[in-house]
This record gives structure tokens, C-alpha cells and sequence, in this order.
């Protein structure tokens, strides 16, 4: 498989006026962020509403996803769950579809203990040897919010480690202590956060990060320009996106769905989990950070028609 870089977007689930999941929108909003240059989607994940999704649903969903891609994004498979044998089944089954990586959070439940977490992973590991992992660590209260070390040390007893996803905060610190100890079957750490801190953690040697999808084009963009060498071109796009991230972390798959509304990849912005609304104040506060990034048009100013 090739290494990880570049931007790994996590996939929103839609769902149409009745409340059922989309899967035909899945496809759409897949070949946009193809269309946008990412190297790879990820689906599901907190950005998913991957806990508000039964399990023929996100399998459905994930089939979608490979098909729309086809060979021009890796896919990686989010397959939490709170017991080993889950995230098996979720493993097995994303292997049936040729996915090679699955992203993984260690259960809450299990603790913060390096033996707890290793003998986790192990139990997977057995039953998905020729799977890689990307161990996901988020902050508290949702994720185990572990600490560099019990990384590093959980890393080296599950060489299926691969990567891991580092989202605490700050996530910056965290990332340069873990490339400065971390055994050699780990590739990379990938930054999380919705992209709102890419610059410290590619500067500390992110290898890639996962931002929500609705400004995947923006953040490819980001991305290239870093790895060109091109700091001050990666610097402006960081700080013009920057406002509607920041919405982002408050309003969070309700301003993904409402960015790709505007977009014309979705036709509503409907979610199942609880999530802070748009009312409509919130909603021309993001319409103008749209207008100013250059992603949506506003219709009093779209180009008139000439009469003839």
C-alpha cells in the first residue's frame, strides 16, 4: 500500500427528507472530494455520525464510498466500536470490499493502560493480519485522550500500528514527541482537529491530516503548496479558511452539510445527532465565510443574465 499524505477527509453521512441515509448523495459527495484532489476519503467517522448509524447502514455507506471512488482515493475504513470482536466484524467486512487500513479508537471502557489497550489491538490483529491500523486518539470527553508515551509504547507491542491520528489538544506537542520515539513499523501521524491547526502539526511532521470535507479543495491546495516549499501560499489559504473552521468546531456536520447544500453536492443539511443549529444569524455568518473563500456565490451576486 503506499504511505499516507496529504488530505484524508472524513465523509458526513447524508440522509434524505424522509431521514434515511442517502446513497446516492454518498456517491455525490465521494466524487467531490476526489474531484478536489485529496489522496484519500475515510468513512465513518465522528464526522459520520458513525454512533447514529445502524450497521447495514454504514455498511451500505462504505460500499458507496469504494464504488464512487474506484481507484483514485485510498479508502480508510473507520471501524471503532467498544469491543474487539466489533471492530473485527467492521474489519472483516471492509477487507471484503479491498480496503487495506482501518481506523481505530481504543475503547474508552478499556482504560488508559499500555497492557489493556496492546492486548485491545492484538486480539484484532489476530484475526486482521494482513490489516494496517491507524490508531485514532481523541481528546476527552469522546476519545481516551492518551498520553505520547502509552502511544509510543502500544505502537511497538501491535506492529499492525501503522499510524496514528493525533487529535488531543494541543495536538502539536504530542505529534513531535511521538516522532521522536516512535518504533520503526510506524509510518506516520496524521493531524486531526478539522484542519484548524495543519500548519504546527505538518511543521512538527504530520504526514497528513483529516479535516471535514467541505472545503477539500482548500485544503488540498494547502497541502500542496506546504510540500512545494511554498510556506507564505499555504500560510494565506490557512488564514482565509480559518473563520469558517473555527464555525465549524461549534456547529460542526450541521456547517459540512450546509457548505455542501451550497455547494450543489447535497440537497438539504439534515443530521441525526444532537448537534448546535443553524439559525439565521449562524447561517450568513458561514454564508459570508463562503463568499470570502471563494466557495459559493451568493445569488445577489451571481452574474445577471444580458437581455438581448
Amino acid at each position: 500500500m503506499h504511505p499516507l499524505s496529504g488530505i484524508l477527509p472524513v465523509l458526513p453521512t447524508p440522509f434524505d427528507e424522509t431521514g434515511a441515509v442517502d446513497i446516492g448523495a454518498m456517491s455525490k459527495l465521494t466524487r467531490f472530494a476526489v474531484r478536489a484532489g485529496v489522496s484519500g476519503v475515510v468513512f465513518p467517522g465522528f464526522a459520520s455520525e458513525v454512533e447514529y448509524l445502524t450497521p447495514s447502514e454504514r455498511g451500505g455507506l462504505l460500499r458507496e464510498v469504494v464504488a464512487a471512488a474506484g481507484d483514485k482515493a485510498t479508502i480508510i475504513a473507520g471501524a471503532s466500536a467498544e469491543t474487539a470482536d466489533e471492530v473485527i466484524t467492521h474489519g472483516l467486512y471492509a477487507q471484503k470490499l479491498g480496503i487495506g487500513r482501518l481506523m481505530i479508537q481504543p475503547p474508552i471502557s478499556i482504560g488508559q493502560e499500555v497492557a489493556q489497550i496492546a492486548d485491545f489491538f492484538t486480539a484484532i490483529a489476530t484475526r486482521l493480519p494482513n490489516i494496517e491500523f491507524i490508531l485514532q486518539n481523541a481528546p476527552a470527553p469522546r476519545g481516551s485522550d492518551l498520553s505520547p508515551t502509552t502511544i509510543i509504547e502500544v505502537a511497538r507491542a501491535v506492529p499492525q500500528i501503522t499510524y496514528i491520528k493525533e487529535e488531543t489538544l494541543p495536538a502539536g506537542p504530542a505529534i513531535s514527541e511521538i516522532l521522536s520515539s516512535s518504533p520503526s513499523t510506524l509510518i506516520g501521524v496524521i493531524g486531526g482537529g478539522g484542519a484548524r491547526y495543519i500548519l504546527d502539526e505538518y511543521e512538527r511532521g504530520a504526514c497528513a491530516a483529516m479535516p471535514a470535507v467541505e472545503i477539500a479543495d482548500k485544503h488540498v491546495a494547502l497541502d500542496r503548496a506546504w510540500k512545494a516549499g511554498d510556506r507564505d501560499a499555504a500560510r494565506a489559504i490557512y488564514v482565509q479558511t480559518l473563520p469558517l473552521l473555527v464555525l465549524q468546531a461549534i456547529y460542526r456536520m450541521r456547517l459540512t452539510k450546509h457548505t455542501m447544500l451550497r455547494r450543489g453536492v447535497l440537497k438539504n443539511a439534515i443530521v441525526r445527532a444532537p448537534t448546535a443549529e443553524l439559525d439565521s444569524a449562524s447561517i450568513a455568518d458561514i454564508d459570508a465565510n463562503l463568499v470570502e473563500i471563494g466557495i459559493w456565490a451568493a445569488p445577489d451576486d451571481r452574474p445577471k443574465e444580458v437581455s438581448a
